[in-house]
């Protein structure tokens, strides 16, 4: 095999826009939705038969397939010295109702890569390893980025395991049920880098035209959860002076929320996103509450201002209301920044490869942000049409996929070649 010095080595170098697009559909049939989209929970059947593919996958390219004990699964291309690996990939699981792109993009792009290295007989010094980390949506178990979280020892894996998901079964449970878990240990990776090329989620490299977001960091994450105990009574003989209506403190801080965001301004958002009210009927006064905050900012302080103020307005509102108010966290991550020499790889690769490109911070988590605690690393975007993600109207056009590929294989070949 030809050895690269850099990615100037192979100019020509390409992946395969089809290959890479009949990936992308067939694990979108796993867990595919009637009307579109697919839904594919962490550590489901659906999961478990998505995760069967890609690791069928992998081995068919030659992969070493490692599994440890969250279930976290990694393939590593041996590279000319044993050295530790440039790594790539982001996550399988989906949210309930998603599209095909989200997490799965990063897994099978980082295939193609090593495809297209086979292909053209082409060998790096270090090993290339691509990986697809356990629960990164926390759709069904909280926190988001469980799976890398523990991969990087930021987690107990004892805790992941005990955690409880929405429907009452742990994670550890689930593991051993769908047989997910490998023996090979967590939290202590050998990892020279780490790029993952993700759909952006949101609106900006569509709305200005252009095809690369070279990613420079991660917004912090605050997850909530608040539970209400008022008292349920009759809707129409109970006076609006006497009520201890819980469903009214989530409405108000809902409303609050979304106020706050915009007096904070800058990049603070603020989202509520479950509730779940009991007795939940037409004619009684809701007695109890459970509901979720969602606050996120790329600054520690101002997102630690935002935490301050909505506990604050909570707290009152349910004093007025005589509703107790007990507060759980269910995810909270500081902001990340990411290797200004992979941002810049990032922005130099797309320059050359004749993509208009742009710096830009990350709205959402990845996988990504965690394995920056343990090495250098940094995120690739590509356009999301109409801004649309977890929707299974998520779309981003083929030669936009095409496009953060072939950036990410000239990254990953320089890094793994240097």
């Amino acid at each position: 095999m030809q050895t690269p010095s850099s990615p100037d080595a192979l100019p020509g170098l390409r992946i395969n826009r089809a290959r890479l697009l009949a990936r992308l559909d067939a694990l979108g049939r796993v867990g595919a939705l009637p009307g579109g989209g697919v839904s594919r929970l962490a550590l489901t059947d659906e999961d478990r038969r998505g995760r069967g593919l890609v690791i069928q996958w992998m081995r068919e390219l030659g992969l070493r397939v490692t599994i440890d004990a969250i279930g976290n699964v990694v393939g590593l291309r041996p590279g000319a010295e044993p050295l530790a690996p440039v790594m790539t990939g982001s996550h399988i699981d989906t949210v309930r109702a998603a599209g095909i792109f989200d997490g799965n993009l990063g897994v099978l792009a980082g295939l193609e890569v090593v495809e297209t290295l086979n292909e053209a007989r082409v060998a790096t010094r270090r090993p290339l390893a691509v990986a697809f980390f356990t629960n990164e949506e926390g759709a069904r178990f909280p926190p988001d980025m469980m799976g890398s979280l523990v991969y990087v020892g930021g987690m107990p894996l004892a805790q992941a395991l005990a955690t409880k998901g929405i429907d009452g079964l742990t994670v550890g449970e689930c593991l051993k049920r769908g047989a997910l878990a490998g023996s090979a240990p967590c939290g202590d990776p050998e990892v020279h880098a780490f790029v993952e090329l993700h759909i952006e989620q949101g609106p900006k490299l569509e709305r200005e035209g252009l095809t690369i977001g070279a990613v420079d960091g991660v917004q912090g994450i605050s997850w909530t959860e608040y539970t209400l105990t008022g008292s349920p009574n009759h809707a129409g003989t109970t006076p609006m002076s006497l009520r201890r209506d819980a469903g009214y403190v989530v409405a108000n801080v809902t409303c609050y929320v979304r106020e706050l965001a915009r007096e904070l301004g800058g990049a603070q958002v603020a989202t509520v996103g479950a509730i779940n009210l009991k007795p939940n009927l037409v004619n009684v006064v809701p007695g109890a509450a459970v509901f979720t905050v969602d606050l996120r900012n790329t600054d520690e302080q101002r997102l630690q201002e935002a935490e301050r103020l909505v506990d604050a307005r909570v707290r009152a509102v349910a004093a007025a209301e005589d509703v107790t108010v007990a507060r759980r966290t269910l995810s909270r991550f500081a902001p990340v920044r990411f290797d200004p020499a992979i941002v810049a790889r990032v922005e130099r690769a797309a320059r050359e490869l004749g993509h208009p490109c742009t710096r830009m911070p990350s709205g959402a988590g990845h996988d990504a942000q965690m394995l920056a605690r343990v090495c250098p690393a940094g995120m690739i975007f590509v356009p999301s049409e109409g801004g649309i993600s977890h929707n299974i109207r998520e779309r981003t056009a083929p030669a936009d996929l095409e496009a953060g590929a072939n950036v990410l294989l000239r990254v990953l070949v320089e890094l793994a070649s240097g």
